[in-house]
């Protein structure tokens, strides 16, 4: 028997202005201390700089691609065995590969001080939907760690 709490599916949130459960997401990831209405207007800021310079019309798409293209494939998990501990290269969820790719997103844009956070984020989101940038370095990163450590990936269970 599990000993785990019963997992229930939350009601899924959708932004007020372009009707999206990613760009909810998205605003919820740059949240801090509750702080909604800047998030908002933050990531809503982002979203119009980042689609300045692109070819596409709707800004939604520009994030998606971003987004997309900053999902990592396989992630290595640590694992016990025996007294040594292995990092085993796993298959990422579906639900976690959006999570991990906004979080990457939203850290990358945190870093960069100086800069205000939607001009930041912006070209992050730029950055990612063109293959480049620093998120995209990270998912690389993670990929390359799981190619290196695929020897170990008979320890899945």
């Amino acid at each position: 028997m599990s000993r785990r709490k019963r997992v229930y599916a939350k009601p899924e949130i959708r932004d007020p202005r372009y009707d999206s459960q990613l760009v909810a997401k998205l605003v919820s990831k740059v949240m801090m201390v509750g702080k909604r209405s800047l998030a908002e207007r933050i990531v809503y800021a982002a979203m119009d700089r980042a689609n300045e310079g692109a070819e596409s019309v709707d800004p939604l798409e520009v994030l998606n691609r971003a987004v997309e293209n900053a999902k990592p494939r396989v992630e290595v998990k640590s694992r016990r065995v025996g007294g040594a501990t292995y990092q085993v290269p796993l298959e990422v969820a579906a639900e976690r590969q959006e999570s991990l790719a906004m979080r990457w997103l939203v850290t990358a844009a945190r870093a960069k001080k100086g800069t205000p956070m939607h001009v930041a984020l912006a070209n992050e989101i730029r950055d990612a939907s063109s293959n480049q940038g620093g998120v995209i370095r990270k998912r690389d990163e993670v990929h390359k760690m799981a190619q290196a450590n695929r020897a170990f990936a008979h320890f899945r269970w």
